[in-house]
């Protein structure tokens, strides 16, 4: 095979040392290859670095482990001459029964030397910071709503079922009841009298909801999952405030991206947080579907498509994308709502939302590549694709399938013949 790369070198990253074997021009037409393993820690990386400085190596690829890649990948990054490269581990698969971390480096070598891999997308540093940010908030946002799930089991237990009669214990009146309970009051006209609004009508039903077996154990776990709850909610304010702040260069780009019918600031968030705003490292709108797994799996043996479910992706993304495409296939008069209905039919409402995040993210690919708002292309675009002959042809054909007979005429002619 062709040596695209001369001077390049592989590593098999664990948590405690790193294997790399390089390799480098020898005597004649033969290539050198060296292995040697280093520390993970700080000074064995410094250690790595130099040796490869020293031998010229120009890009060495790397296995993406768990998070141990990164303390080596964002070293590389910042030498000069040095192209670290994020391998993914089913591309660099070896033969099985040949499976050692010295073997692994050195095959890694031999894949770059010959080009026979390509890089993994790893965003820069702003964008990487900005990802942190909002995937902790996710997890945040997740680990809030087990708590408030778990208070609402718990009060099941003494016989309270205040989540029978509002739609959020955390609410203001729910809260103001729990804080009571927790506080020692027993009487449930007196907790039923600190609801507020609308609640107020529900009066008797929420005393009915409100008396039971509520002790001093259930006031203090009720108390602690209290607590969990405001912190949670602490945290997501902080977090928030700290991705508005990094997000305030990126303004006009999340401006543009809230244009999508069904994208909220907080999925525009996540969208940027996880794809960036330079579309120059995706070719086309197709590769990053691709990238991000949400466009058809590829599959195919004798002729035979066998398959063509979703290959895995950046699951962030593609959750943030579902999301989007459940509130935009619930939109009347947009494109991406039509879309949902005339897929869901024949897909299913998980593939038809699926389909409708693949066409956001598209859309965000041309809004950030173009710096363009979107342009919705209305509900009525399948019909005129198809031409209104041909669709009403279609109709009048299911109908008479129903054993219906149908005659079909314009508009125009019908005023017509009622005016005469």
């Amino acid at each position: 095979m062709d040596v695209v790369e001369e001077r390049c070198g592989g590593a098999d990253l664990s948590k405690a040392d790193v294997k790399v074997c390089i390799r480098v021009p020898g005597t004649g037409k033969r290539a050198r290859y060296e292995v040697r393993t280093f520390s993970t820690m700080n000074d064995g990386l410094l250690e790595l670095r130099d040796w490869l400085v020293e031998n010229s190596i120009t890009r060495i690829g790397m296995e993406a482990t768990a998070s141990y890649w990164k303390p080596l990948f964002y070293l590389l990054e910042a030498t000069e001459g040095v192209e670290p490269w994020l391998l993914n581990a089913q591309h660099i698969k070896t033969v099985p029964g040949r499976k050692t971390d010295v073997k692994d480096c050195q095959w890694i070598c031999r894949l770059v030397e010959h080009g026979l891999v390509r890089p993994s997308f790893v965003p820069p540093r702003d964008i990487r910071q900005l990802r942190d940010l909002t995937r902790y908030r996710t997890e945040t946002v997740r680990d809030r709503a087990r708590d408030v799930n778990r208070l609402a089991m718990f009060l099941e237990d003494s016989g309270i079922k205040l989540s029978s009669v509002v739609s959020d214990i955390t609410g203001r009146s729910a809260r103001a009841m729990l804080d009571a309970l927790v506080a020692g009051e027993r009487d449930p006209q007196v907790l039923a009298g600190l609801a507020l609004g609308k609640l107020q009508g529900k009066a008797p039903l929420l005393a009915r909801a409100l008396t039971g077996n509520f002790g001093e154990h259930h006031a203090f776990m009720v108390s602690s999952m209290l607590r969990a709850i405001d912190e949670a909610d602490d945290r997501i304010a902080r977090l928030s405030r700290e991705i508005d702040r990094q997000l305030e260069p990126l303004r006009r780009q999340l401006d543009l991206l809230i244009t999508i019918p069904g994208v909220s600031l907080l999925l525009a968030q996540v969208l940027i947080a996880e794809i960036g705003v330079d579309m120059g490292r995706f070719a086309t709108a197709g590769h990053l579907a691709s990238w991000a797994g949400m466009c058809p799996g590829n599959k195919e043996s004798a002729g035979k498509r066998l398959s063509g479910r979703t290959r895995h992706g950046d699951t962030w993304l593609k959750t943030a994308l579902f999301m989007a495409g459940t509130s935009a296939a619930r939109s009347k008069h947009t494109y991406l709502g039509a879309q949902f209905r005339r897929l869901v039919p024949h897909r299913g409402p998980k593939r038809a939302t699926l389909a409708v995040g693949h066409s956001i993210l598209i859309a965000a690919w041309h809004i950030l590549h173009d710096l363009v708002p979107y342009r919705d292309l209305g509900p009525d675009h399948f019909t005129n694709r198809l031409g209104k002959e041909r669709q009403a042809r279609r109709l009048v054909a299911q109908l008479a399938a129903l054993g219906m007979k149908v005659t079909v005429s314009p508009q125009e002619e019908v005023a017509r013949a009622t005016e005469t």
